[in-house]
This record gives structure tokens, C-alpha cells and sequence, in this order.
């Protein structure tokens, strides 16, 4: 297949056009079926655990950087088998509890098929990073296909997503050259957000009939 150039002509723009389309095609199917749970369960009155939803499709000079920056040939059957976050998801929850529900809610659906679960909540990185990850395909019904489509999930709370967001804009600014202090500062923080996702838990279980803590 034809490398991406810089300058596509029409014929491969209409080309990697068709091929991101396919991705937002997947990406809209996600999102449907997010809403659909949220609607559900805050009609039923349980409590909605999802606060809010955000979604990203890479562009093609996007894919060209992550393609050249992990060694992958600017083909596009090359991107679609090693890039797999070209369509993500990223729910923000409340409580870790709530993070683990909607990540079974979303990956047990009978059309989900799940490639690989990672749980950086119980396992965080060594930076601090936590969240829960997931990559699913979700079939998409072409005029004359079907397509299925992996989709990044993201998954955390509020205060991983709030540290998280702290720490891209850190290494953003510095180019990712960070100073040691900062760094520091930033594992610091990394357990902080812990100790108050684990105490907002606490408190969550408590008021909805938990035990209370010895």
C-alpha cells in the first residue's frame, strides 16, 4: 500500500479520509452506546456513575507523528494493525468503584470484543499515573462491510483525571524535559489524588449502606 505522503493527492486524501471515517464511525457507536447507559441508569434512579465523556479522533499529521515516532511504516494497513488508539474515549467517574462498573458495563455488551484491559488504578505507573485502559472493537455496518473498530477506552476519576491533565500540560511546557523537583511534585500529587479517591470511596460506601470503617 502507498506510503502517506505529505502533500496526498486527491485520490489518497479521499483514501485516508475513508479510512479515518471508519474510525468515526466506530468512535459514534461508543459513544451511543455510553449515553444509552447513562440515560438508563439515571432513569432508573441508581445514580448515574458517569460525570462526563470526552472523545478524540487522531489526524492524519497526528498518525504520521505516533506512525515515525514508534517505528511504523506510513502505510495504512501498518497503522491500523499497531496504532491502536487512532479513536478514544474518555470517561471521567466519581468514585473508583464507578470506574470499574461502567469499564465491565461497556467491555461485557455481547458486540464489545475487548483486546486488552490495563488497571493502572491498582497497578499505577511509576510516574503515579492511574487509570483504567481498554481497547475494544465495536463492529461498524458498512454499505458493503463490516468493519470492526478498536477504540481506546479511558476510564478514571476525577482526581486521577485532574492530575492527569496537571501532568500534560507539565510536560507540554517543558518539552518533556522536566526538571527533578517538578517530577517529584508531580508523584507527590499522584498520591494525594490516591489518598482522596480512597477517602471519598470510604465516605461513598458509608452513605450507601456500607460498613463503617473500624
Amino acid at each position: 500500500m502507498t506510503a502517506v505522503s505529505p502533500l496526498p493527492d486527491e485520490a489518497r486524501a479521499n483514501e485516508i479520509g475513508q479510512f479515518l471515517l471508519t474510525y468515526k464511525f466506530g468512535l459514534d457507536e461508543m459513544l451511543t452506546k455510553i449515553n444509552i447507559l447513562r440515560e438508563e441508569l439515571s432513569f432508573r434512579g441508581t445514580g448515574n456513575p458517569i460525570e462526563h465523556v470526552s472523545s478524540r479522533l487522531k489526524t492524519i499529521e497526528s498518525l504520521r507523528e505516533k506512525a515515525e515516532r514508534i517505528g511504523c511504516p506510513l502505510e495504512l494497513e501498518a497503522i491500523a494493525e499497531q496504532i491502536t488508539d487512532i479513536a478514544g474515549v474518555r470517561i471521567v467517574c466519581a468514585f473508583i468503584s464507578d470506574a470499574y462498573q461502567v469499564l465491565d458495563m461497556l467491555t461485557t455488551q455481547p458486540d464489545v470484543t475487548v483486546r486488552t484491559i490495563k488497571d493502572y488504578v491498582a497497578r499505577p505507573k511509576p510516574n503515579g499515573y492511574r487509570s483504567l485502559h481498554a481497547i475494544v472493537e465495536i463492529p461498524v455496518f458498512l454499505s458493503d462491510d463490516v468493519r470492526q473498530v478498536p477504540i481506546e477506552l479511558q476510564i478514571r476519576t476525577v482526581a486521577m483525571d485532574f492530575w492527569a491533565s496537571v501532568e500534560h500540560k507539565i510536560y507540554y511546557k517543558y518539552d518533556k524535559d522536566v526538571p527533578s523537583d517538578l517530577l517529584a511534585e508531580l508523584e507527590a500529587a499522584a498520591h494525594v489524588a490516591q489518598d482522596l479517591d480512597e477517602r471519598m470511596g470510604e465516605l461513598h460506601r458509608i452513605v450507601h449502606g456500607g460498613a463503617h470503617p473500624s
